[in-house]
Protein backbone atom coordinates (compact mmCIF):
# COMPACT_ATOMS: atom_id res chain seq x y z
CA UNK A 1 0.00 0.00 0.00
CA UNK A 2 2.62 2.71 0.55
CA UNK A 3 4.25 1.51 -2.52
CA UNK A 4 1.11 2.54 -4.07
CA UNK A 5 1.41 5.99 -2.46
CA UNK A 6 4.62 6.40 -3.08
CA UNK A 7 4.43 5.76 -7.30
CA UNK A 8 1.18 7.79 -7.25
CA UNK A 9 2.80 10.62 -5.37
CA UNK A 10 6.06 10.35 -7.64
CA UNK A 11 3.60 10.51 -10.68
CA UNK A 12 1.74 13.62 -9.60
CA UNK A 13 5.07 15.33 -8.79
CA UNK A 14 6.02 14.24 -12.63
CA UNK A 15 2.90 15.41 -14.35
CA UNK A 16 2.86 18.85 -12.40
CA UNK A 17 6.45 19.57 -14.08
CA UNK A 18 5.59 18.58 -17.27
CA UNK A 19 2.54 20.81 -17.22
CA UNK A 20 4.68 23.60 -15.88
CA UNK A 21 7.68 23.48 -18.83
CA UNK A 22 4.64 23.32 -21.53
CA UNK A 23 3.19 26.21 -19.20
CA UNK A 24 6.82 28.07 -19.79
CA UNK A 25 7.29 27.01 -23.19
CA UNK A 26 4.01 28.62 -23.83
CA UNK A 27 4.64 31.92 -21.82
CA UNK A 28 7.97 32.22 -23.51
CA UNK A 29 6.11 31.93 -26.81
CA UNK A 30 3.71 34.41 -25.65
CA UNK A 31 6.41 36.66 -24.67
CA UNK A 32 8.03 36.60 -28.07
CA UNK A 33 5.05 37.41 -29.76
CA UNK A 34 4.40 40.60 -27.19
CA UNK A 35 7.37 41.44 -27.80
CA UNK A 36 7.12 41.88 -32.24
CA UNK A 37 3.99 43.44 -30.58
CA UNK A 38 5.29 46.32 -28.42
CA UNK A 39 7.66 46.97 -30.87
CA UNK A 40 5.38 48.00 -33.87
CA UNK A 41 3.42 49.96 -30.53
CA UNK A 42 6.19 51.53 -29.79
CA UNK A 43 8.09 52.88 -32.87
CA UNK A 44 7.49 56.54 -32.46
CA UNK A 45 7.67 59.60 -35.61
CA UNK A 46 9.84 61.49 -33.44
CA UNK A 47 12.84 59.95 -33.90
CA UNK A 48 15.04 58.75 -36.78
CA UNK A 49 13.48 56.09 -38.70
CA UNK A 50 15.46 52.37 -39.40
CA UNK A 51 13.74 50.64 -42.16
CA UNK A 52 11.13 49.06 -40.46
CA UNK A 53 10.18 52.70 -38.78
CA UNK A 54 10.34 54.12 -42.93
CA UNK A 55 8.29 51.48 -44.09
CA UNK A 56 5.54 51.70 -41.38
CA UNK A 57 4.77 55.60 -42.03
CA UNK A 58 4.48 54.58 -45.79
CA UNK A 59 0.93 54.29 -47.31
CA UNK A 60 2.51 52.88 -50.45
CA UNK A 61 4.46 50.10 -48.29
CA UNK A 62 1.24 48.28 -46.33
CA UNK A 63 1.23 45.17 -48.22
CA UNK A 64 5.17 44.85 -47.91
CA UNK A 65 4.80 45.88 -43.74
CA UNK A 66 1.94 43.16 -43.45
CA UNK A 67 4.34 40.60 -44.99
CA UNK A 68 7.09 41.45 -43.16
CA UNK A 69 5.32 40.91 -39.70
CA UNK A 70 3.97 37.59 -41.50
CA UNK A 71 7.59 36.49 -42.03
CA UNK A 72 8.30 37.51 -38.34
CA UNK A 73 10.63 39.94 -40.01
CA UNK A 74 10.11 42.92 -38.04
CA UNK A 75 13.15 42.42 -35.46
CA UNK A 76 15.71 41.71 -37.98
CA UNK A 77 15.29 44.84 -39.95
CA UNK A 78 15.30 46.79 -37.01
CA UNK A 79 18.37 45.80 -36.49
CA UNK A 80 21.57 48.06 -36.72
CA UNK A 81 22.64 46.48 -40.20
CA UNK A 82 23.71 48.22 -42.18
CA UNK A 83 20.68 46.93 -45.10
CA UNK A 84 20.28 48.07 -48.12
CA UNK A 85 16.49 47.13 -48.83
CA UNK A 86 14.42 47.03 -52.43
CA UNK A 87 10.86 47.75 -51.45
CA UNK A 88 8.21 47.26 -53.53
CA UNK A 89 5.39 48.91 -53.37
CA UNK A 90 1.60 47.79 -52.89
CA UNK A 91 1.32 48.16 -56.11
CA UNK A 92 3.90 45.81 -57.30
CA UNK A 93 2.62 42.74 -55.16
CA UNK A 94 -0.98 43.66 -57.11
CA UNK A 95 1.02 42.70 -60.36
CA UNK A 96 1.55 39.39 -58.82
CA UNK A 97 -0.82 36.75 -60.08
CA UNK A 98 -4.42 36.75 -58.52
CA UNK A 99 -3.76 34.96 -54.89
CA UNK A 100 -0.35 34.59 -54.58
CA UNK A 101 -0.17 37.41 -51.76
CA UNK A 102 -3.28 35.69 -49.58
CA UNK A 103 -1.33 32.43 -50.20
CA UNK A 104 2.20 33.46 -49.25
CA UNK A 105 0.64 35.54 -45.78
CA UNK A 106 -1.02 31.94 -45.00
CA UNK A 107 1.14 30.85 -41.60
CA UNK A 108 2.09 27.44 -43.70
CA UNK A 109 3.85 29.74 -45.98
CA UNK A 110 6.02 31.76 -44.04
CA UNK A 111 9.43 30.67 -44.45
CA UNK A 112 8.52 30.99 -48.00
CA UNK A 113 7.74 34.18 -47.83
CA UNK A 114 10.50 35.25 -45.37
CA UNK A 115 12.72 33.79 -48.22
CA UNK A 116 11.11 35.81 -51.32
CA UNK A 117 11.55 39.28 -48.65
CA UNK A 118 14.83 37.76 -47.95
CA UNK A 119 15.89 38.61 -51.57
CA UNK A 120 15.07 41.91 -51.47
CA UNK A 121 17.68 42.81 -48.64
CA UNK A 122 21.64 42.53 -48.97
CA UNK A 123 23.95 43.18 -45.75
CA UNK A 124 25.84 46.48 -46.66
CA UNK A 125 24.66 49.75 -47.90
CA UNK A 126 24.63 49.93 -51.67
CA UNK A 127 24.29 54.00 -52.42
CA UNK A 128 23.47 54.75 -56.34
CA UNK A 129 26.96 55.79 -56.69
CA UNK A 130 28.27 52.06 -56.02
CA UNK A 131 25.62 50.33 -58.33
CA UNK A 132 26.88 49.93 -61.54
CA UNK A 133 25.62 48.05 -64.67
CA UNK A 134 26.13 44.40 -64.35
CA UNK A 135 27.19 44.26 -60.85
CA UNK A 136 25.36 41.10 -58.90
CA UNK A 137 24.64 41.60 -55.26
CA UNK A 138 24.25 39.34 -52.74
CA UNK A 139 20.67 39.29 -51.17
CA UNK A 140 19.99 37.55 -47.60
CA UNK A 141 18.45 34.15 -49.36
CA UNK A 142 22.26 33.91 -50.25
CA UNK A 143 21.22 34.46 -53.94
CA UNK A 144 22.62 37.14 -56.27
CA UNK A 145 20.24 40.06 -57.86
CA UNK A 146 21.64 41.74 -60.94
CA UNK A 147 21.85 45.66 -61.41
CA UNK A 148 21.04 47.01 -64.62
CA UNK A 149 21.61 50.52 -65.70
CA UNK A 150 19.66 51.45 -68.94
CA UNK A 151 19.46 55.21 -70.26
CA UNK A 152 20.06 56.25 -66.99
CA UNK A 153 17.57 54.98 -64.90
CA UNK A 154 18.77 51.70 -62.20
CA UNK A 155 17.08 48.34 -62.30
CA UNK A 156 17.59 45.65 -59.83
CA UNK A 157 16.64 42.19 -61.27
CA UNK A 158 13.50 43.17 -63.52
CA UNK A 159 12.59 45.92 -60.92
CA UNK A 160 12.87 49.68 -61.33
CA UNK A 161 14.34 52.08 -58.52
CA UNK A 162 11.86 54.56 -58.31
CA UNK A 163 13.22 56.22 -55.03
CA UNK A 164 15.53 56.18 -52.48
CA UNK A 165 14.97 56.66 -48.67
CA UNK A 166 17.92 56.96 -46.40
CA UNK A 167 17.68 55.09 -42.88
CA UNK A 168 19.09 55.00 -39.47
CA UNK A 169 20.16 51.19 -40.32
CA UNK A 170 20.68 51.36 -44.44
CA UNK A 171 19.17 52.53 -47.35
CA UNK A 172 15.82 51.96 -48.92
CA UNK A 173 15.37 51.54 -52.89
CA UNK A 174 11.67 51.68 -53.67
CA UNK A 175 10.66 49.73 -56.17
CA UNK A 176 8.17 48.83 -58.43
CA UNK A 177 8.33 45.33 -58.45
CA UNK A 178 8.77 42.06 -56.54
CA UNK A 179 11.89 40.77 -56.92
CA UNK A 180 11.57 36.96 -57.67
CA UNK A 181 14.44 34.53 -56.66
CA UNK A 182 15.23 32.77 -59.77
Amino acid sequence: MKTSILILIFFVIISGGCSKNEDQTKSASDQKSKVTENTLQNIDNESKKDIVKTALASKDHTTLVTAIKAADLVVSLSNAGPFTVFAPVNSAFEKLPAGTVDELLKPENKSKLASILQHHVAVAVYTKDILKDGMNIGMVDGKNAKVTIKDGVTFIDKAKIIATVPATNGIIYVVDEVILPQ
